[in-house]
């Protein structure tokens, strides 16, 4: 359970401004997204929140420590899955714990229990390429949380998947969320699946990239079945196009 402030943040490369005074909040148990066009600054954001590049002025807190500048205290799940194919599935799950210094034994057995959790039971002895992509995923996503229990930032983690498998992996996604209560930041390029999944949304617009817009979600999550054939979705999803 994390609570993230963003505050004031700015940032150049080669004299050229990517983000400009970028203020954001992320509360226990919210899952947030940034949407915004390609290139307007969101994976430098993410770079930024983790702590793998510096900004030039502004800040970043979690639950109240100053961990700008500091990565290793959230975990970062870039679009694909980037699991090892050589190591089983297990193996890649407990990747963190090891690199973090844990017995290669002790770091099984405490992954042990999240595979039944995050619907992965049985693919412990498997490797990568003998799982769907959808269960890649999951591994992938598992791996994360082993990372960092706190706060999870996810680029686009699902935009590989069939619209099929994409809606399964929302509906599954919140529900581990809340049962491992889970914070969540989250790029995507899709209005509709922001909608679908967010507290709220911050749009990011401009050149550099600002904060244009926050929109809270009031339908209640999960979302019901027809939710996005409603007027209400249809005036999210308006808002958010008059601003991108």
């Amino acid at each position: 359970m994390a609570e993230l402030k963003v505050s004031n943040v700015s940032k150049s490369f080669d004299g050229k401004k990517i983000l400009e005074d970028i203020s954001i909040e992320i509360h226990e148990n919210e899952l947030v997204s940034l949407l915004g066009v390609s290139g307007g600054g969101k994976t430098t954001l993410f770079n930024v929140i983790s702590g793998l590049i510096s900004p030039d002025s502004g800040s970043v807190s979690l639950d109240g420590e100053d961990i700008t500048s500091r990565p290793g205290n959230v975990s970062y799940m870039l679009q694909k899955d980037l699991l090892l194919p050589y190591r089983t599935v297990e193996d890649n799950v407990a990747l963190p714990l090891l690199i973090k210094g844990e017995k290669k034994k002790a770091a099984r057995e405490k992954v042990q229990p999240y595979f039944a959790e995050f619907g992965l039971e049985g693919t412990q002895k498997k490797y990568p390429a003998q799982l769907s992509g959808g269960m890649r995923q999951r591994a992938a996503l598992l791996r994360t949380y082993m990372f960092s229990d706190r706060l999870a930032l996810l680029d686009e983690p699902f935009s590989a998947l069939d619209t099929l498998t994409k809606s399964a992996m929302h509906k599954w996604y919140l529900n581990v969320m809340e049962q491992i209560h889970l914070s969540t930041v989250f790029i995507t390029h899709d209005i509709d699946e922001a909608i679908l999944l967010s507290d709220r949304i911050y749009i990011l617009g401009g050149t550099p990239g600002r904060i244009v817009d926050e929109i809270r979600i009031e339908e209640k999550k999960p979302r019901r079945e027809d939710f996005n054939l409603t007027e209400e979705f249809l005036r999210y999803k308006r808002r958010i196009l008059s601003k991108i």
